[in-house]
C-alpha cells in the first residue's frame, strides 16, 4: 500500500536542501473558482474527427483558430446554476520544514535557502534552486522533448565499500526507474560516463558527501564535469535500503517484479532509489499510484561504454561546428516518427548492445522491413498517429496531492491522448499480423493482451467516441469541454450549456461590431488572449489611429489588427469561470474512471516498448533505403571492404573515397600515416562510427563489414585546449590517454589521432613509443594515427603491428613550375613514402623561401641520427613469419565457413606466402650499418 503524501510537518530538520533561488519562481497554485490558470495545450500531431456538434475548424499553428460552430442542442436547457463548488484555499508558503502544518493540502515547504542541512555549511558558488517540476510540468505543452527530464540519485560505499556505486534515475516524462551498482575505479569513470548519457535535469547526493572542506572525490568529480546541471544534497538517512525496498515492492508493476530478486542484496542502488523517489514525492507534489511504475536494473555489463568525449568526438549527438545542424550519426540514422523513437536511439548510440544475440533479431528484423515494402509503409503510417506514450504514461500513473486547474486540465487532456493511443493498438496488430522475425512476432503478441480493450471499453462508457487529439487551441479545449458523454453529471451538461451561450453572445457581439463600423471583424482566439478580434485590411485605408475608439489593445502585424473591447475581456472572463467548473466536474469524472483502469495500465508499458522500437527499427530500414547499407556480420576480426564515413556521406555531393579495414587479434594496432589532410582523422571516426551503428542493430556503409563486439569505445582525437580546468592542449592529451590506459581492456576499440604533438619531439615520440607498447600488451582494437615516422619501426619488435598509410600523388604545376599534392585519401599496406610533407605544406604557405631550406636542411640530418639504429634483423623477419602464419591459422580454426576444395586451396596459399616472408627474411642485413 502506498505511503500516503507527507505533511510538512513530517519533513522537520530539512530532508530536502537546495540553493538559492530567485524571489517569485515559485507561483501560488490556483484552486478553481478563484482566477485563471494558462492552459496546457497539445503539442503532438495525430488525425481525428471533431467531438460532436463542433464544425472541425482547426486552428493555425500559431496558437489561434477560428470561432467552432455550436455544441450540441441536446443538452438540457439551463436551469438553476448547480451547488457545492469546490473550492481550495490557495498554498502558503512556510519559511522553513520546521513548520508544523496539519495538512499537505494546505502548506506547501518552502525549501532552505542553504542546500545543506543543518552543520553542513554550503559549498561556493551553488547553483539556483531546481524549479517546481509538478504534474503541469509534464504536459505536453510544458516540456518539450529534448528538454532534461531525468533525476538521479547516486550514492557510494563507505569505508571498505568504497568505490561501490549505487545509482537511480527517473524520467518525469517516463514513468521508469533505472538501477544500477556497480564497482568503479579511482577515476569514477562508469559513473561520469552513465550521468553523461543520462543527461540529467538533477543529481541527488548524501550531505555528508559534500561537506565543505571534507568532500568526497565522487562528489569534486561530479560538481566538475556538470557545471550546468543542478546539484541537491539531502540528508543520508533519506538513503534508506530498507525503504527502497519497500518502495519498489509498493511501486512496481507485477510484469517487472522479478526485479526484486535481483536487487535485493544490491544495498546501495535500494538506498539512491528511496532517496529518489522521497524527493520526487516533494518536489512533484504528488505520489505515484501502486503498482505503477516499471522499474529495471541495469548492470553495466549490458551495453558498451562510450565516454563522453569520445562521443564528442565522434560527433554522435552534437555537430562540433553547429550544434544546431543534423550532421552527426544521430542525424544520420534518424527517421523516428515519434518521441519515444527519437530518445530510444539517442540511448544506443550512446550505449550500444553488446549481446549478439539481441543484435541479430534487430538486424533480422530491418532486414525484414527492407525486403517488404508493403510491411515497411504500412508500420510507418500506424506509428506516425502515435504520441509521446511514456510521456503519456508519466502523467497518468501520478497522484496529485492536491486538486487544481491545471491537474484537471492535464489529466482530461491525457485521457483524450489514451484513448488516441489506444484506438491505434488494433491497426497496428493488423500491420504486424504478417511478420516472420522472432522480434516483431513477439512484439505482436504483446499487442494480444486483452487489457487495452478493456481499458478502451470503460474509456468508451463515460468519453464520448468522437472526443479525440486535435490540433488548434480551440479545438482541444472543445475537445476537452465535451470529453464526458451527455447525462452522466446533469450539472456538467447545464455548465457546458452556460459555456455554450457565452460563446455565442461572444460571436454574436462580434457580428454586431462589424455590421456597426462596417468592418471586416472576425473571431479568433488564442490561448495566451482567449477570444479576440481580427480584421485584416489594407492598411493605407485604415490608420490605428481610425479604428474606433472602442477597440483597445491593438496590434499590427502586415495588414492584419488584432484588439479587443472592454465587453469582450469581461465575456473572457465568464468564459473562463464556466471552463473552469466544466474541468472541474469532467475532472471528478475522469478521476474515477482512472481509478477504475488503474489495473490494467499496465500493459501500456509494453506498447510504450513496441512502439519506441519498432520506430526506431523504421528508422534504420529508412536509412538504408537511401544508402547502400550492408548488413554486418559478427566474429573475432575487424573487417571493412569499402567503407565510407556515414556522415561525410550526408555532407558531401559525392559519395565519399571508400577504403578496406582488416584488424584481427594477429594485427591488432594499426599505425596510420600520410599527410596532414589525406584523410586519417575521418577515416578513424568512420571505424568507430561503423562499429556503433553495427552495436546498435543498424546497416553499415560499406560493401561488406564483420566486428567484433567492442565492450568499451574510447578516442583521443581532440587537440583543444580547456580553458574551464585549466588545462593545455597537451595537459588535455595526458588526461585522455590516462582514461583510455586506465580503462581500456582486451574487447576495447582505441582510437588515438596523433598523440604527443603538444611537447617537443623527442618527449612526444618517447610518450607514443611507451603508449603503444602498454596498448600492446592488450588484445584491444588499436588504430593510432601519427606524424612521427620513428614510431612506424616499432613493427620490428611486435608482429602484431601493421603500418598503412594514405596515397598522395605528387601533381606538376606548369603555371607556378611547382609540384603540387593530389590527395587520393586512399589507405594503403606500409610505411608513408612521403618525406617531409609538413615541409612541403609549409612551401605552398607564404613562409620564406630561405626559412623553408633551412628547415629542409636540418630536417634531414636530425633523421639520419635518429633511424640509424633502426634496422631489422633475419631473425625478427623469421618470428614475424611464424606469428602471421600461426595468427592466420587460429582465426580459419574460428571462422572458416569454406567447403574442403576452398580451404584447401586457401591453405595452400597461405603455406606459399609463409614461405615467401621467409625467403625476404633471408635477404634482410644481419647488422646494422654504421655511418
Amino acid at each position: 500500500m502506498l505511503r500516503p503524501a507527507t505533511p510538512a510537518s513530517a519533513l522537520a530538520a530539512s530532508p530536502l536542501t537546495r540553493g538559492p533561488h530567485p524571489q517569485g519562481s515559485r507561483g501560488p497554485r490556483y484552486s478553481f473558482g478563484l482566477q485563471a490558470t494558462p492552459q496546457s495545450r497539445p503539442s503532438a500531431q495525430a488525425s481525428g474527427s471533431t467531438p460532436p456538434g463542433t464544425s472541425g475548424v482547426a486552428g493555425d499553428r500559431s496558437g489561434s483558430s477560428s470561432l467552432p460552430c455550436q455544441p450540441p442542442s441536446s443538452l438540457p436547457a439551463p436551469g438553476s446554476h448547480f451547488g457545492n463548488k469546490r473550492s481550495y484555499t490557495p498554498n502558503t508558503v512556510a519559511s522553513n520544514f520546521g513548520t508544523s502544518s496539519s495538512s499537505v493540502r494546505d502548506t506547501y515547504p518552502q525549501v532552505l535557502k542553504t542546500p545543506l542541512s543543518a552543520g553542513n555549511p554550503q559549498r561556493s558558488g551553488y547553483k539556483s534552486w531546481t524549479p517546481q517540476i509538478g504534474y503541469s510540468a509534464t504536459s505536453s505543452s510544458a516540456v518539450s522533448a529534448n528538454a532534461p527530464s531525468v533525476i538521479v540519485a547516486v550514492v557510494e560505499g563507505r569505508g571498505l565499500a568504497r568505490g561501490e556505486i549505487g545509482m537511480a534515475s527517473i524520467d518525469l516524462k517516463n514513468p521508469q526507474i533505472i538501477l544500477s551498482q556497480f564497482a568503479d575505479n579511482t577515476t569514477y569513470a562508469k559513473v561520469i560516463t552513465k550521468l553523461k548519457i543520462l543527461s540529467p535535469l538533477e543529481i541527488i547526493m548524501s550531505n555528508t558527501a559534500c561537506v565543505v572542506g571534507n568532500s568526497t572525490k565522487l562528489y569534486t568529480l561530479i560538481t566538475e564535469n556538470f557545471k550546468n546541471v543542478n546539484f541537491t544534497a539531502i540528508q543520508r538517512k533519506y538513503f534508506n535500503e530498507t525503504k527502497g525496498l519497500e518502495y519498489i515492492e509498493q511501486l512496481c508493476i507485477t510484469e517487472f517484479s522479478t526485479v526484486l530478486m535481483e536487487v535485493q542484496s544490491k544495498y546501495y542502488c535500494l538506498a539512491a532509489v528511496a532517496a529518489l523517489l522521497k524527493y520526487v514525492e516533494f518536489i512533484q507534489n504528488s505520489v505515484y499510484a501502486p503498482k505503477s511504475l516499471k522499474i529495471c536494473f541495469q548492470g553495466s555489463e549490458q551495453t558498451a561504454m562510450i565516454d563522453s568525449s569520445s562521443a564528442q568526438n565522434l560527433e554522435l549527438l552534437i555537430n562540433n561546428q553547429d550544434c544546431r545542424n543534423n550532421h552527426t550519426l544521430f542525424g544520420v540514422l534518424n527517421y523516428t516518427k515519434t518521441p519515444g523513437g527519437s530518445r530510444r536511439l539517442r540511448s544506443n548510440i550512446l550505449e550500444p548492445l553488446v549481446d549478439i544475440e539481441t543484435i541479430n533479431m534487430r538486424l533480422d528484423c530491418v532486414q525484414e522491413l527492407l525486403q517488404d515494402e508493403e510491411l515497411f509503409f504500412g508500420l510507418q503510417s500506424v506509428i506516425s498517429r502515435f504520441l509521446d506514450t511514456e510521456q503519456l504514461l508519466s502523467v497518468l500513473v501520478q497522484i496529485p496531492k492536491q486538486d487544481t486547474v491545471n491537474a484537471a486540465e492535464s489529466k482530461i487532456t491525457n485521457l483524450i491522448y489514451l484513448k488516441h493511443t489506444l484506438e491505434l493498438v488494433d491497426p497496428l496488430k493488423i500491420a504486424l499480423k504478417n511478420c516472420n522475425t522472432p522480434l516483431l512476432r513477439a512484439y505482436y503478441g504483446t499487442l494480444e493482451d486483452k487489457r487495452f480493450e478493456i481499458i478502451l471499453e470503460k474509456i468508451k462508457t463515460v468519453i464520448n467516441d468522437d472526443a479525440r487529439y486535435m490540433k488548434g487551441c480551440l479545438n482541444m479545449r472543445t475537445q476537452k469541454c465535451y470529453a464526458v458523454r451527455s447525462h452522466i453529471n446533469e450539472f456538467l451538461d447545464i455548465a457546458r450549456r452556460t459555456y455554450t451561450e457565452i460563446v455565442d453572445d461572444i460571436a454574436g457581439m462580434i457580428t454586431q461590431l462589424a455590421e456597426k463600423y462596417s468592418l471586416p471583424l472576425r473571431t479568433s482566439f488564442s490561448s495566451a488572449r482567449g477570444f479576440f478580434i481580427q480584421m485584416t485590411t489594407d492598411c493605407t485605408l485604415l490608420p490605428i489611429d481610425q479604428l474606433p475608439s472602442e477597440f483597445i489593445k491593438i496590434s499590427k502585424v502586415k495588414n492584419s489588427y488584432s484588439f479587443t473591447s472592454a465587453d469582450l475581456i469581461k465575456m473572457n472572463e465568464r468564459c473562463q469561470e464556466s471552463l473552469r467548473e466544466i474541468y472541474h466536474m469532467t475532472y471528478m469524472i475522469v478521476c474515477k474512471l482512472l481509478s477504475e483502469i488503474y489495473e490494467h495500465i499496465h500493459c501500456l508499458y509494453k506498447l510504450s516498448d513496441t512502439v519506441s522500437m519498432v520506430d526506431m527499427l523504421l528508422s534504420f530500414a529508412h536509412a538504408c533505403t537511401l544508402s547502400d547499407y550492408v548488413r554486418p556480420e559478427f566474429t573475432d576480426t575487424l573487417a571493412i571492404k569499402q567503407g565510407w564515413h556515414p556522415i561525410l556521406e550526408k555532407i558531401s555531393v559525392e559519395k565519399p573515397v571508400t577504403n578496406n579495414t582488416y584488424i584481427t587479434e594477429g594485427s591488432n594496432f594499426l599505425i596510420i600515416t600520410g599527410p596532414n589532410m589525406s584523410g586519417k582523422s575521418t577515416y578513424l571516426k568512420q571505424i568507430a562510427l561503423c562499429q556503433i551503428m553495427a552495436q546498435i542493430g543498424s546497416y553499415v556503409p560499406a560493401e561488406y563489414s564483420s566486428f567484433r563486439i567492442a565492450d568499451q569505445i574510447f578516442t583521443r582525437i581532440s587537440t583543444d585546449d580547456d580553458i574551464e580546468t585549466n588545462s593545455s592542449t597537451f595537459m588535455k592529451e595526458m588526461k585522455e590517454i590516462a582514461y583510455i590506459l586506465h580503462n581500456a581492456n582486451d574487447k576495447s576499440l582505441i582510437i588515438i589521432d596523433e598523440l604527443g604533438r603538444g611537447t617537443n619531439t623527442e618527449e612526444g615520440i618517447g610518450i607514443c613509443y611507451a603508449v603503444c607498447e602498454y596498448l600492446l600488451s592488450l588484445k584491444a582494437f588499436t588504430l593510432f594515427a601519427t606524424h612521427f615516422l620513428e614510431l612506424c619501426h616499432i613493427d620490428v619488435l611486435y608482429p602484431n603491428v601493421e603500418n598503412m598509410h594514405f596515397e598522395v600523388q605528387h601533381v606538376k604545376n606548369a603555371s607556378r613550375n611547382k609540384e603540387a599534392i593530389l590527395y587520393t585519401y586512399r589507405l594503403s599496406k606500409g610505411l608513408t613514402e612521403e618525406k617531409n610533407y609538413g615541409l612541403k605544406a609549409a612551401e605552398v604557405s607564404s613562409l620564406p623561401q630561405s626559412i623553408v631550406m633551412d628547415a629542409k636542411e636540418i630536417t634531414t640530418q636530425i633523421t639520419r641520427q635518429i633511424l640509424q639504429h633502426q634496422r631489422s634483423t633475419p631473425e625478427m623477419a623469421r618470428q614475424r613469419a611464424v606469428y602471421h602464419l600461426a595468427t592466420r591459422l587460429v582465426q580459419t580454426a574460428r571462422n572458416s565457413q569454406l567447403d574442403p576444395d576452398s580451404l584447401r586451396m586457401y591453405l595452400s596459399n597461405l603455406k606459399k606466402k609463409y614461405e615467401d616472408d621467409l625467403y625476404r627474411a633471408e635477404q634482410v642485413p644481419g647488422k646494422t650499418e654504421e655511418k
